[in-house]
């Protein structure tokens, strides 16, 4: 009885030591490989390294954005350091020629003129190319002491001619207030608006301008008696050329 109860242990022994022996080699990696845990393990460890050159390139772009970035404020600050350069020359050019026409000192205004395409003088807001008189720099300085009577288009609201010479022009159609001190100043700006359709841009697509504006004198017109002078200029080799001169006022 102690034989066989000896012998049932042994055998059962020997059965789970043959499990066990089962389970240990289904775990044991084959031909060198690595097992679950080592292959887990290994897969986390690509996965942080990809995080990680992804975070390094992430940073290396936001570093070459940031140069872009400053690079461009740069060049943003070079534009605006130039274009209030250019503004200041722009209004100093016209201020100080507002004062030579103010004075009839045509002469020196002639030096300012484009000695081929000469000035253009426009009596109202809408520069009339067929109309509208253009000097040249050499008639223009003798201008005031020509008394020959010229057409220089036609009156707003009635159509008629207008026919002066330079002096009577220039009283009613230049200078017909004192535009060297106005109410306000328009840089490249129009001011003084009203039925008459401004068409300088078209005109002088590549000119700037000067507006020198009184908003009225009667209260009682409400301001449709204002008066504007507009000073066309274009930049020509580091130099302001006077291209027009342009008077407005309400129109009907």
């Amino acid at each position: 009885m102690d034989t066989k109860n000896g012998k049932s242990q042994r055998l059962k022994t020997l059965a789970v030591l043959m499990v066990l022996s089962l389970l240990l080699i289904s775990c044991t990696p084959q031909n060198g490989g690595t097992g679950p845990a080592d292959n887990e393990t290994t897969q986390l460890e690509e996965t942080m390294a990809e995080q990680e050159q992804t975070i390094q390139d992430l940073t290396q772009e936001n570093e070459e954005m940031a140069s872009q970035v400053a690079t461009l404020e740069g060049q943003v600050g070079q534009l605006e350091m130039e274009l209030s350069s250019i503004s200041s020359s722009l209004l100093m050019t016209a201020m100080t020629l507002v004062e030579l026409i103010g004075d009839e000192d045509f002469v020196a205004v002639a030096q300012y003129v484009d000695p081929v395409d000469g000035v253009r003088f426009s009596p109202y807001g809408y520069v009339n190319v067929t109309t509208d008189r253009v000097y040249s720099a050499l008639d223009l300085e003798t201008a005031m002491q020509d008394q020959t009577v010229y057409n220089w288009g036609a009156f707003d609201g009635t159509g008629d001619p207008i026919d002066m010479d330079f002096d009577d022009y220039y009283d009613r159609f230049i200078y017909d207030q004192d535009f060297a001190n106005p109410h306000m100043i328009g840089n490249n700006t129009v001011v003084g608006t009203g039925n008459t359709l401004v068409n300088i841009s078209q005109v002088y697509p590549n000119a700037s301008f000067v507006e020198f504006h009184f908003t009225g004198f009667d209260p009682n017109f409400d301001g449709m008696d204002w008066r504007s002078l507009r000073l066309v200029l274009e930049e020509q080799n580091g130099e302001w050329v006077l291209l027009g001169i342009i008077h407005d006022e309400w129109t009907i």
